[in-house]
């Protein structure tokens, strides 16, 4: 059965999309730890651990990353994007990227922000167009 990332990427379920290529795709987290939060995963790899992964689909994987995380520094007023690798909650390889003001926004601990589709929206094209331009 398919994990519900590698439905987000079919488009079987909605979301708001940051980039994509035929390999990967990246959409705003849902739930998130601070407006930008993006999580970015393969399309064809299901497996839930990243070290799992090829040693080309990772090195794609991550130079894919790379890419949409310029997109949300400049589509996303931050110091920094952060990087993180958790894969607990979903059994399917993805990286956050999360706008950086200080460290502590990198804590899965912190309340989440909760945004109206709206600014989910304008949010993901604005990433999409600083992704698109790179």
């Amino acid at each position: 059965m398919a994990t519900i990332f590698t439905r987000i990427a079919k488009g079987e379920i909605p979301s708001y999309k940051c980039a994509e290529n035929d390999e990967f795709y990246a959409f705003l987290d849902i739930n998130p730890l601070v407006r930008g939060h993006v999580l970015v995963i393969p399309r064809n790899v299901e497996d839930d651990y990243i070290f799992n992964l090829d040693e080309d689909t990772y090195s794609r994987l991550w130079a894919f990353a790379r890419k949409v995380a310029l997109a949300v520094k400049a589509a996303v007023p931050c110091k920094r994007v952060g990087v993180c690798v958790l894969g607990m909650e979903v059994p399917h390889t993805h990286i956050h990227l999360v706008p950086l003001q200080k460290e502590g926004d990198l804590n899965f601990r912190n309340p989440r922000v909760e945004l109206t589709p709206e600014e989910f929206r304008d949010i993901a094209d604005s990433i999409l167009k600083e992704y698109e331009k790179l």
